[in-house]
């Protein structure tokens, strides 16, 4: 799936649930998001021990509810994250090639 598709779905799916919040609700959203994800790899990489059977082992389920949440930010604010994120990969390479000649 494109990012343009991921953006537009995500739309779709809160349309559904109710329409979105408002920004800095979101992204305490989003910071939630990314500590459930830290906590399952603490779990598996850190020294974190599990609570229970299965205790961080949805580490994937984690990283799409952050991308989710971050689609659902992105189009709150108007912004086409696939071009964003393109401007940003360009620069990257740029200043990488212009460091690493």
């Amino acid at each position: 799936m494109e990012i343009q598709e991921a953006q537009q779905k995500t739309d779709e799916l809160i349309k559904v649930y109710g329409g979105y919040w408002e920004p800095l609700s979101m992204l305490a959203r989003l910071t939630e998001e990314v500590g459930e994800l830290s906590r399952c790899m603490n779990i598996e990489f850190g020294q974190k021990k599990s609570k229970f059977e299965g205790d961080g082992k949805q580490m994937n389920e984690e990283l799409a509810d952050v991308m989710f949440t971050t689609l659902a930010i992105a189009n709150k604010l108007k912004i086409d994250i696939d071009a964003e994120f393109s401007n940003k990969l360009e620069k990257d390479f740029k200043k990488c090639k212009e460091v690493y000649k």
